[in-house]
């Protein structure tokens, strides 16, 4: 899903008879440069709140083919974790061979820059860790969840529907 409301439920404001929700997306702006914004993330000036630009984006939504035929289709909600999220679930299925729902699954790397930090999720071995801090990377281990990608892969002629398992109450439907 790559609708982006930003924050849950967007700005909380309803399109009055429609059910529609509105975003929040202004949040995408920095409103103080240099500053972290409520994401711990430190923008700056170039995306400063001004008439005429549009906010720095992270939405990814993504196909990949294979022999010129649609083979992936995904996407995933997280602000600035979308790009790996979305990049580490495709790279799974092409380079390691595996279906999607397993791609999905395998735990996550994500570096921002700013802070310079590589955070990754539970699960990744206490071997990579180790090797990953020989190379001068400042590891954290997330407290969260990086990413919940949605995704379908279409293998065989089947369509493989994939929900991210990391948030519960995710749903794949292919048509």
């Amino acid at each position: 899903n790559t609708y982006t409301l930003n924050f849950s439920f967007g700005s909380h404001i309803a399109v009055p008879g429609t059910g529609m929700l509105l975003n929040n997306e202004m949040a995408d702006f920095a409103a103080n440069p240099g500053q972290p914004n409520p994401f711990g993330l430190v923008e700056g000036e170039a995306n400063s709140i001004e008439g005429g630009k549009r906010p720095l984006s992270s939405m990814s939504p993504t196909m990949v083919f294979r022999e010129g035929k649609p083979w992936i289709a995904t996407g995933s909600p997280g602000g600035s974790l979308i790009i790996t999220s979305v990049l580490q679930t495709v790279l799974n299925a092409m380079a390691f061979d595996m279906n999607i729902a397993t791609a999905a699954a395998e735990p996550r790397v994500h570096h921002q820059w700013q802070p310079d930090k590589l955070v990754v999720e539970q699960g990744v071995s206490p071997d990579t860790l180790s090797l990953l801090r020989a190379l001068g990377h400042n590891v954290d281990i997330a407290g969260r969840t990086l990413g919940r990608t949605q995704s379908i892969m279409l293998e065989r002629g089947y369509l493989l529907g994939a929900t991210d398992t990391r948030r519960p109450g995710g749903y794949v439907a292919g048509y």
